[in-house]
């Protein structure tokens, strides 16, 4: 009779296979079809800092 240390031991073999958030397949030589909204926002400056810090909005 396997006790409750030997169940935890074995645990792990018996849930690697399990991925609960699905399998995502990527195909690495496919580029991906992004709307131009999904552009990267352009270089911060100092002024966006300050203004992030203090609360203002300018």
């Amino acid at each position: 009779m396997a006790t409750d240390e030997d169940r935890r031991g074995l645990t792990a073999l018996f849930w690697t296979n399990i991925n609960p958030y699905g399998t995502f397949r990527l195909d690495m030589d496919k580029r991906l079809e992004l709307p131009l909204s999904a552009a990267l926002p352009g270089p911060r400056r100092a002024a966006d800092d300050a203004a992030r810090t203090t609360g203002s909005a300018s």
